[in-house]
């Protein structure tokens, strides 16, 4: 089941709110070599550009729907690629600035993966990335729960996906023990207020609902999203609720 831009973007403003706060921990210092990993539409990538004119970025995603919303955006800074984080990191490329914004939380195994992130920074090089906290996010609960459930254990084939965000001492550590100094790591609740539960359901069914549902048919997607809707309900029952999403931010340099 392929990305939907337009559901993604019905939350744009909710989604920026992160993204601005990242941006403005970066350093504009010197001629930069920088990549966004998980760059979506490329739009916030195209104002990473705008925001350090002495930076060329190149912006990666492994959605072909996303990037295609990206081709206006190019110029002589700025340029987009599909590929996946984990090709990336196979590659002989090293960066000024690695930026990543509600990207990672989709790449598995973080105990190996920010190592590697690491090693591509040049000496003096930045490293800047924000991602939802999925395992104390009501919604990501809620669905991991329901895939461990029956049918739908059956149905996925007892597929779930646990997340492989880890805790901020956790991140903390991993960058420390990589050279990472002038750490600024923080968890930070971005509240989503939604007038009914539908709102709360679209959030996350141009996210991390995709996966789950492509995994079933068209007749158990159907109940599936009956059910998850319902425990929805359940989890707010007053409207309009607030949805308290939780998110790390971590930046640092390698020197």
């Amino acid at each position: 089941m392929p990305w939907n831009p337009d559901i993604y973007n019905q939350f744009k403003n909710i989604r920026f709110k992160p993204f601005f706060d990242l941006a403005d921990l970066i350093k504009d210092e010197k001629q930069m070599k920088a990549i966004d990993l998980g760059c979506g539409t490329g739009e916030q990538t195209a104002i990473l550009t705008e925001k350090f004119p002495n930076a060329t970025f190149v912006g990666i995603d492994s959605s072909s729907e996303m990037l295609e919303k990206s081709k206006t955006l190019e110029n002589d800074r700025l340029h987009f690629q599909k590929a996946t984080t984990e090709e990336i990191l196979n590659r002989d490329e090293n960066w000024d600035l690695i930026f990543s914004n509600a990207a990672l939380q989709w790449s598995d195994d973080h105990q190996t993966l920010f190592p590697k992130l690491i090693s591509k920074l040049k000496t003096d090089s930045q490293l800047a990335i924000q991602m939802p906290y999925q395992p104390g996010n009501i919604l990501n609960q809620i669905l991991f729960e329901m895939a461990d459930e029956e049918p739908f254990k059956s149905q996925l084939n007892n597929w779930n996906r646990p997340s492989a965000v880890l805790t901020i001492d956790e991140y903390a550590q991993i960058l420390f023990d990589n050279g990472i100094e002038d750490l600024n790591l923080s968890q930070k609740v971005y509240p989503i207020i939604a007038e009914d539960h539908e709102s709360l359901f679209n959030f996350i069914s141009g996210s991390a609902l995709i996966p789950y549902l492509e995994k079933l048919d068209e007749e158990q997607q159907k109940i599936f999203t009956t059910k998850f809707k319902e425990r929805i309900a359940k989890n707010f029952p007053k409207l309009p609720a607030i949805y308290s999403f939780k998110r790390v931010l971590m930046y640092g340099r390698k020197k």
